[in-house]
């Protein structure tokens, strides 16, 4: 696995939640070895044993069971020990969702039929704005109780935490809402993990402007799963194959800022390899 990344051109991997306890001491070998560098770990990694296949939300800060919030907590703890293992200085959160009809999709599927100005989409999505800000609160709460001992285990392994932005306004935090909560966690090893394809999506939906949230956030950027979006939510494709305006919004990243192919399986080899080198014609020093 490894080294077929590698043969694409990528100097470092970030292992993802899909990866199986199986893999593990391969891994390791390979970084000792000095094979494969280890950029970050996007939680929950290795992959839990009871479950079959990659689900980054298969237990979430925002449940309602306490077991779930238990669990993914004790696996967050986890994946912050295996990343000081291996060297990674990051680890990629997911926080949770709030408890809400469905919004996201079935506003992409008007947008894609050319119905974003309709009547129907406005008040559907008038509606969920209603519910999530009255929802919202109480599972955020949620997310303030799990992340303690996560953030102070992080602190003490010396690694960082980037909350990632996420696809679905349905998620937690909302662009409204992580600000607010970086400045209560107030800890310079906890920040923010842009993702391209998600904020494009927002943006395509009309719940945020990405250029002027960027800007807001370019501060506590740590790094970004990088990625493009085919309108009006079809992400992770191949950068330059959907209709983000980079040359805009790179300018706003911090000079240090991590990089992330976060790529669909389906993508091949050769258009991978095709997009990196015209990335790095076009942004050198950045992939």
């Amino acid at each position: 696995m490894l080294r077929e990344i590698l043969a694409l051109g990528f100097g470092h991997v970030e292992l993802s939640h899909g990866v199986r306890v199986s893999l593990v001491g391969g891994i390791q070998e390979a970084v000792q070895a000095g094979e494969a560098r280890v950029s970050s770990l996007h939680n929950f990694c290795p992959l839990p044993l009871e479950i079959q296949g990659a689900s980054p939300d298969c237990y979430e800060f925002t449940s309602h069971r306490p077991f779930d919030q238990r669990r993914a907590v004790k696996l967050s703890l986890q994946t912050i020990d295996f990343a000081q293992r291996l060297g990674a200085p990051f680890v990629v959160l997911h926080l949770g969702r709030v408890a809400m009809t469905p919004v996201t999709r079935p506003l992409a599927d008007l947008a894609r039929e050319g119905r974003i100005h309709s009547r129907e989409y406005v008040q559907l999505k008038v509606a969920a704005v209603r519910e999530r800000e009255k929802r919202g609160p109480a599972f955020l709460e949620r997310v303030r109780a799990c992340l303690g001992p996560i953030v102070e285990h992080a602190a003490k392994r010396h690694v960082n935490l980037g909350i990632e932005g996420r696809y679905g306004y349905e998620e937690v935090p909302s662009e409204r809402e992580l600000p607010a909560l970086l400045d209560e966690i107030n800890a310079p090893h906890v920040g923010y993990w842009h993702d391209f394809g998600h904020i494009q999506t927002k943006a395509n939906l009309g719940f945020l402007d990405h250029y002027e949230w960027l800007r807001s956030m370019r501060h506590r950027v740590f790094g970004c799963h990088l990625h493009d979006c085919q309108w009006p939510g079809r992400d992770h494709r191949v950068p330059f194959a959907g209709a983000i305006d980079y040359d805009r919004l790179l300018p706003l990243l911090p000079p240090n800022c991590l990089f992330t192919w976060e790529l669909s399986p389906g993508a091949k080899a050769e258009e991978i390899t095709a997009g990196l080198a015209r990335w790095r014609e076009r942004f050198p020093g950045t992939a």
